[in-house]
Order: C-alpha cells, then structure tokens, then sequence
C-alpha cells in the first residue's frame, strides 16, 4: 500500500489547478480517498458529533447490504435451476451455460455452489453496468460542477440492481441509472440536495418506460419459456388460497420465492435493519412506523367485505414478507438524505409510507407492489413534516417564554 500512496503523491500535482489533468481532479480524489482517510483535516475549533464520516456511512450500509446481495446470487440462480429442472431442458444457447460448464457448475437446484454461480452471472453484470453508466454520469457532474465524487453512489449503485428481476435487458439498467443519477440527484445539487432516492427513482422511470420487462410472470425466473407469477401477483388473482398453494410463510420469510434479485428475503433485510441501528445509520424511528401504518391499514382493510379483490383478505403477517417491503423499509425509507430528520417527522414519515404501501396494494390489485411509490410520496412530503415539526417547536418555545 505504501507503492501506492507514494505514486498517488508523485501524479497528485498534476491533477491541482494549472496541471495537465485539472479536470480530472474529481477521479483522483475519489480513488486518493477511496483507498486512504483524506489528508484534510479541521483547522479550528470541531463540531463533530461523532467519527462517522460519508465514507464510514456508506460502508456501513453496503456491509449491511451483503446479506440481500448473497440471497441475490442464491435465490436467483436457485429458481432459475428449479424451473429448467422442471421444464427438463439445458439453457444450451446461453453463454452463462459455457461459464457454468467451464466452473465446473451444474443447474442441481439442491446444490448451494451452483445457484450461487448461476445466480451470480445475472447479478454481476446488472451491477456492472449499473456501476458504470452511473459512475460516468456521476464523474461527468463532477468535473462540470468542479467537486468530489461523492460515495454515496455505491450504495445507489448496489440498491439499483437489489430491485431489479434477473431478465431486465443490460441497456435498460444502463438508461435507468443515468436517468435516477441525473434526474433523481443531480438536477437538484448533487448528493445531500436530492429529495428523492435515486435508485427508487431509476426503478420508478423504468417500470413506466419498459413496464413489459419490469412486470408480468415471465421476468422473475432466468430461464426462456418458463413463466410464474410473484406471491404479491397470485395473492391479487387467486387470492390467499393460491398463494397457500405454492408457498409457506417461511419460504416468503426466507426468500425462496420468486421476485426482484434482491428483496425476496425478509431475514436478510432484518440482518441488514440490525447493522444499520446498531451503527447508529438507520433510523429504527422510521422502520418502526412503516411497519405500525401498514399494521394498522391492512387490519383496517381486513375488515372491509370484498367478492372481487382478494387483497383485501392478505393479512399484515403477510404483507411484511412479501414483495419489496422490508427492503424498501430497511434500505430506501431509511435514506438520510431523501427522509424526514426530526423526531415526529420521521414517525409521519414512516407512518405514510406503512399507510400507502398497504393502500396501493390492496386497492390497485393491477399494481400489486406499491412500496416503491409510498416511498416515493413520503419522499415529497418529508420536508413538510419537518417543516410543520419545527414550526410547532418555534411556538411551543415563544408560549413557555411569554410565560416566565
């Protein structure tokens, strides 16, 4: 490391202001604090609350990430392995299967190295991609705007993919980054000014762009001619008999079920919730209400009669382990930058995201995954719940001065 550091200091000079690469200072100095602590240090008098800094943050969170991307490798190389042992056929003309054969990997659904292979060849490249289409729109504002590159990217960069289904075409994830990057961040400022997550964002745009490759029952499973529907998609056309049928409230808990890469597993997000709270980086405040607004709006929903939208009946037990919810809880609404940062706004913020998520739900059963847009609304109103949060602190403060 200590080759390293010294060639780092020997191009440095030519990156400042008046070398040959000026304008490309914002690639150095992200790959300089990348590897290294920046060498800048406060001159005056601290204000720090604690050691946390943006890197530290961001590291944590992607440490909590692991468990979501490792269930991302197994489960979607373990259904894409249970459907070709089902339809009796070898992906022959698929150039994962000349990796998988030169592995020495076979497609045995029972075997823990072969779904993580499998599932690995279409997680890697969506993250690749990801990471480079968004990475350039990144550096591009960058070196216009003339600062950092910010770290918070590698969390967007590892979201992004999570929420995607293993089929989405590579072209697609390259369109939908760059537009989350740009229109979700960058137009507003740059990380830290954005009031909407970027990678909901990105979802968002793609699932009204290409709504045939984000939706369906043909997308879920990696293998061609094999289609099956989402729990949250059977609970909406069958009810809560046909999703009894094909699954147990384990396998949804666990996330051996069908469903976008990464948020299938509801004890790999609770292994994530609990990194997050203990390293003081995720708001417990936040999860805590999302799960009360959607306790409290589908026991309400429970009681309505209905012949023709079967969601209705799905209790909360479910509701929580099915489709994107603890991810989106765990990851998305727990965004620093885009949710509320007061004490009360965070419970209204949770609380309306808990709330939308059940209600889009169960009464759009067409759209039957509605966390990504609850998010998205909280994200809109986070600011007013602040806003109305300190307003009622400035009054309550004037009333008990007026009175001494």
């Amino acid at each position: 490391m200590k080759v390293i550091r010294t060639l780092l200091d020997q191009v440095e000079p030519s990156f400042h202001k008046g070398g040959k690469l000026e304008k490309l200072y914002p690639l150095y100095e992200a790959l300089d604090t990348f590897l290294y602590t920046p060498k800048d240090v406060t001159q005056n008098a601290s204000h720090v609350r604690d050691s946390l800094d943006l890197k530290r943050i961001m590291s944590v969170v992607v440490v909590a990430l692991i468990p979501c991307v490792l269930m991302a490798f197994w489960n979607t190389g373990y259904q894409a392995n249970l459907a070709i042992q089902k339809l009796g056929l070898l992906p022959t003309g698929n150039w994962r299967y000349s990796v998988m054969v030169l592995l020495g990997a076979g497609f045995d659904p029972g075997s823990c190295f072969n779904n993580l292979v499998h599932g690995a060849l279409y997680f890697l490249p969506v993250y690749l991609v990801t990471m480079m289409a968004g990475g350039t729109a990144e550096v591009i504002f960058s070196i216009i705007r003339k600062h950092e590159v910010n770290e918070g990217f590698l969390v967007t960069g590892l979201l992004f993919p999570l929420t995607l289904p293993p089929t989405i075409p590579l072209w697609q994830v390259a369109i939908g980054i760059i537009f989350g990057v740009v229109f979700g961040k960058e137009v507003f400022g740059g990380t830290g000014r954005n009031f909407l997550n970027p990678a909901l964002t990105a979802r968002a745009f793609l699932y009204f762009a290409y709504p045939a490759h984000m939706s369906g029952d043909a997308i879920w499973t990696a293998v061609d001619g094999f289609s099956g529907a989402t729990a949250l998609g059977i609970g909406a056309s069958e009810g809560m008999a046909g999703i009894h049928n094909v699954m147990s409230w384990m396998d949804a808990f666990l996330g051996t079920i069908q469903g976008a890469m990464g948020e299938t597993s509801t004890l790999a997000c609770l292994i994530g919730a609990a990194v997050l709270i203990l390293s003081g980086i995720g708001s417990w405040v936040i999860m805590v209400s999302c799960v009360v607004g959607a306790f409290f709006t589908s026991s309400l929903l429970n009681l309505v009669e209905s012949q023709t939208n079967h969601m209705f009946q799905m209790p909360f037990s479910w509701h929580v382990v099915l489709g994107g919810f603890a991810f989106g809880v765990v990851f998305m609404a727990t965004d620093p930058v885009s949710a509320a940062f007061t004490k009360m706004g965070k419970v209204f913020y949770g609380l309306l995201i808990g709330f939308m998520s059940i209600l889009i739900r169960v009464i759009n059963p067409a759209f039957p995954e509605g966390v990504m847009l609850a998010i998205l609304f909280g994200n809109v109103f986070a600011p007013s719940f602040d806003h109305y949060v300190i307003q009622a602190n400035i009054k309550r403060r004037k009333r008990r001065i007026a009175h001494v």
